[in-house]
């Protein structure tokens, strides 16, 4: 097979996987993965990323503390207050194409898990399975100094992005999350994360548990033809 269609074969295989399996992975893989990442384009070269490799029983403690508060948050709504991200990852206010592509992304997900609209306690525990890394052994959380500004977040957004194409070239699966971004200093108290440093992406990794039906979810996209503009 050409090296290009080895490359767009592992692009296109990726998705974002909901349910993993508890094979450990190897800690040499893990940092194979993160020194070919690393390769990614950065301005100046600054490299600006941080990764906090998360297992065993600081796995545990981090998902305990996480899943505590957004129970809380559950039953008592006013508590999200006290859990705030560092900069905005999604609008206040959604507007089309973008509304009508997350009420697809998100009637998918609950389409092969049978929960339907009103299903308050079941999006919730669905929810929650977020601050469980979807039962993954490993999370990787991605940090950036508070001191640099958004093309940073460029610069990670594409070392993250290598993260997840060179660990499926490996057969491992993963999934990017925003969702623990409210919960920075829970996250950063656990790990020992210094102060100048923000929580910008968590993934979790490992091998995909093709038993469970929520990862027969494979979103679609948009082809060429309506995204790009050809300017000759």
């Amino acid at each position: 097979m050409q090296q290009h269609n080895l490359v767009d074969q592992t692009i296109s295989s990726r998705h974002s996987v909901r349910a993993f399996k508890n094979t450990p992975l190897d800690t040499q893989t893990i940092k194979d993965i993160l020194n070919i990442a690393c390769r990614a384009p950065s301005g100046n070269n600054i490299q600006p990323w941080k990764v906090y490799v998360v297992t065993g029983q600081k796995r545990k403690e981090l998902i305990q503390q996480v899943c505590a508060a957004q129970s809380q948050i559950f039953e008592q709504p006013e508590t999200a207050s006290r859990h705030q991200e560092t900069f905005k990852y999604y609008p206040e206010q959604w507007t089309s194409p973008f509304i009508e592509r997350r009420r697809e992304n998100g009637w998918g997900l609950y389409g092969l898990l049978d929960i339907k609209k009103g299903e308050q306690q079941k999006m919730q525990q669905q929810h929650l399975r977020n601050y469980q890394l979807f039962d993954a052994p490993v999370g990787l959380f991605f940090t950036l100094s508070t001191t640099l500004e958004t093309g940073s977040k460029m610069d990670i957004a594409m070392m993250i992005q290598n993260v997840m194409i060179a660990a499926k070239a490996r057969g491992i699966d993963s999934c990017p999350q925003a969702a623990w971004n409210p919960f920075h200093q829970i996250v950063a108290k656990v790990l020992d994360i210094p102060e100048n440093e923000e929580l910008v992406c968590v993934v979790a990794l490992g091998y995909a548990d093709q038993t469970q039906a929520v990862n027969q979810l494979h979103t679609p996209r948009v082809p060429a033809e309506e995204f790009a503009v050809f300017c000759d």
